[in-house]
């Protein structure tokens, strides 16, 4: 398969690849239960083809796209349908952005997730999703046991800023849509790109003191 992501016609073709189309075909499938009664198959069918079609545009490596496109596809109809009203959670959501979504949001993202052990619901995405990770910030992140290396840069949606209660941008400034009702917060971060590991652990420190905070307002109990 063409590994060239930012030819219009490799994308068009890619969806058009049996071997693509047998995968996605699986992924609504396997979708399917999940949102019984909410969403029919070819409404699914239709997130993941432009979920696909949107990583397909800025992933680097294509082997595992259709698995990484059934995950965001699954975290955008969640999304879609929390906004409709169909799906109802107390579990407070934080959505983190920062531009690429390859090291501050991503960092952010984890941590919270970590440190909440399941009291809050977390989403991370980037205006301008980089193709890969970067290294350092994996680096840094596996020196506290938190694997980033099965994660992904993801692009901002509409739906994800709707279906969050707080959004933390972190460099993005207003290329987020805004809603009201939502909180928004800025955190002023220097940006791991280009820096060391050892740059980058004090960043990822004080991401790791502001979640600890944040996570102390949003579920008490769960920062103990």
């Amino acid at each position: 398969m063409s590994t060239s992501p930012h030819h219009h016609d490799a994308e068009e073709y890619r969806l058009t690849d049996p071997h693509v189309t047998e995968l996605l075909d699986r992924a609504t499938a396997d979708l399917q239960p999940q949102f019984w009664g909410i969403f029919g198959s070819e409404t699914i069918r239709a997130v993941l083809d432009e979920t696909y079609t949107q990583l397909n545009a800025t992933a680097r490596v294509h082997t595992h796209l259709a698995t990484l496109a059934t995950r965001f596809a699954r975290e955008r109809l969640t999304s879609i349908a929390k906004n409709q009203g169909d799906l109802v959670s107390s579990t407070p959501e934080v959505l983190f952005v920062c531009v690429h979504n390859a090291g501050r949001s991503q960092m952010a993202a984890a941590l919270l997730h970590h440190r909440a052990q399941g009291r809050v619901t977390v989403r991370s995405a980037g205006s301008a999703p980089a193709e890969t990770i970067n290294p350092a910030v994996v680096h840094a992140m596996a020196e506290l046991d938190l694997d980033l290396s099965q994660e992904f840069p993801k692009p901002l949606t509409t739906e994800a800023v709707e279906a969050a209660d707080v959004v933390i941008t972190m460099g993005c400034g207003d290329a987020c849509p805004v809603f009201p009702g939502k909180r928004y917060l800025d955190w002023e971060l220097d940006d791991p790109a280009g820096k060391s590991v050892e740059e980058v652990r004090a960043i990822r420190d004080e991401i790791d003191r502001r979640v600890t905070s944040l996570l102390a307002e949003l579920a008490p109990e769960a920062a103990r």
